[in-house]
C-alpha cells in the first residue's frame, strides 16, 4: 500500500515502517521465542514546512516511529524516505550528514542533558563536531543566540542544567535542536512533562521557530489540546499501526474511526456543566500485547463496531473523504 500523499513531493515519505523486538530466553545459549511487534506496518507523508501530530496511548509504537526515522534505531523492514534517499540503507558517512539536516526534541528535559556540562557546552558540542564553526569564539556567540531565540538570557550558556528550571531545560533542548540549522525536527513529548502553563510557553516557541526557519516537524503527543493547537495534520496510532489520519480540524471534528472516537470523548471540557451532560464513552476491554496482537484489525477487540470480517482481514487505510484516511471497514 502506497503512504497517503499530504502534498507532492513530501520531505518524508514513510512506507510500510516495521520494528520487530527479539525476545530471546537463556543466557549462554539464548534462543529466539518471539516479537515485540512495536512498529507493524506504517505509511505517513510530511510536506516541507508541515507539522504531522502522531498520537495514541502509551505503547502504540510513537516514540519507536520517530527513532526509526532518525535511525536511531534499524528498522526491520520498510522505507524512509528523506528528500527522495532511503534513510534506512544509508551508510555511516551518509548518516553523519544527515544528522544536520534532521534533530531531535527529547522528552524529558532532565535526562536529556548532561548534567556534567554547562549550557553553552552543550549547545555548542554539535556545532563543533560537526565543524559547521570551528572558531571558539565565534561558536561561543552563535550559542547566546540560539539561547536569545529560544527565549533564555544569554547568560544561562555559563549555567548547568539542574540550575534551570524544566521550562528552561526544554529551551535549552530546543536550542541544541537548532544549532545545526536542521529543516526537520522530532518532537518527542517536547512538552509533556512540563506545567501545563509552560506547556503553552513551549509551543508557542516551537510554532514561532517553524514559521521564522521554515522548520517541519513531526510532533509526537498524546495530550490531543497541544496537538490540534500546533499540528496542520493529525495520524492517530494504535498497537503500531496507524488507523486515521486527516487535517487536524477535520480529524477533530468529524472521527471516523472508533479508537479516535474513543480518545476524543475522553478529553475534558473547561465548562463544568457541558461536561457533566455529555456521554462518556468507555473503550472496553484493555489493550492487547504487542507480543500477540489480534488478527485483522488489531482494534476489533475493543472495537463497538466490530463485525465478523474485522478479525480475519486487516483494514487498509482508504481515502473516505479528501485528506481523510481510515483503517476500518465499517467507517462511512
Amino acid at each position: 500500500m502506497s503512504a497517503p500523499a499530504a502534498i507532492a513531493a513530501p520531505l518524508l515519505d514513510v512506507r510500510g515502517l516495521t520494528m520487530h523486538f527479539p525476545i530471546t530466553e537463556g543466557i549462554v545459549l539464548s534462543r529466539k521465542v518471539g516479537d515485540v511487534k512495536a512498529v507493524d506496518g506504517v505509511d505517513f507523508t510530511i510536506g516541507r514546512g508541515e507539522t504531522l501530530g502522531l498520537v495514541g496511548e502509551s505503547g502504540c509504537g510513537k516514540t519507536t516511529t520517530g527513532r526509526c526515522i532518525l535511525r536511531l534505531e534499524k528498522p526491520t523492514a520498510g522505507q524512509v524516505l528523506y528528500d527522495g534517499r532511503d534513510v534506512a540503507r544509508m551508510e555511516r558517512d551518509e548518516l553523519t550528514a544527515l544528522r544536520r539536516r534532521m534533530q531531535v526534541i527529547f522528552q524529558d528535559p532532565y535526562s536529556s542533558l548532561n548534567p556534567r556540562m554547562k549550557v553553552g557546552d552543550i549547545i555548542g558540542e554539535p556545532i563543533k563536531v560537526h565543524g559547521v564553526e570551528p572558531d571558539g569564539r565565534r561558536r561561543h556567540a552563535k550559542v547566546r543566540d540560539l539561547l536569545a531565540v529560544c527565549g533564555l538570557d544569554p547568560k544561562f550558556a555559563d549555567r548547568y542544567p539542574h540550575e534551570m528550571s524544566g521550562g528552561q531545560r526544554q529551551r535549552v533542548g530546543i536550542a541544541r535542536a537548532l544549532a545545526l540549522d536542521p529543516e526537520f525536527i522530532v518532537c518527542d513529548e517536547a512538552v509533556s512533562a512540563l506545567d501545563v502553563s509552560i506547556q503553552a510557553q513551549v509551543v508557542n516557541l516551537l510554532e514561532d521557530l517553524r514559521e521564522r526557519f521554515g522548520l517541519t516537524y513531526l510532533f509526537i503527543a498524546h495530550d490531543l489540546s497541544v496537538v490540534r493547537h500546533l499540528c496542520q495534520r493529525v495520524a492517530v496510532m494504535y498497537l503500531g499501526r496507524i488507523v486515521e489520519m486527516a487535517e487536524s480540524d477535520e480529524l477533530f471534528d468529524n472521527p471516523l474511526h472508533p479508537y479516535t472516537q474513543a480518545l476524543l470523548s475522553a478529553v475534558p471540557i473547561p465548562d463544568p456543566r457541558i461536561e457533566a451532560a455529555r456521554a462518556f464513552r468507555v473503550t472496553k476491554g484493555e489493550v492487547p500485547s504487542p507480543i500477540n496482537p489480534p488478527s485483522g484489525c488489531v482494534f476489533h477487540p475493543r472495537c463497538p463496531m466490530a463485525v465478523t470480517g474485522c478479525s480475519q482481514t486487516k483494514p487498509a487505510l482508504r481515502e473516505l473523504r479528501p485528506g481523510h484516511w481510515v483503517a476500518c471497514s465499517e467507517a462511512r
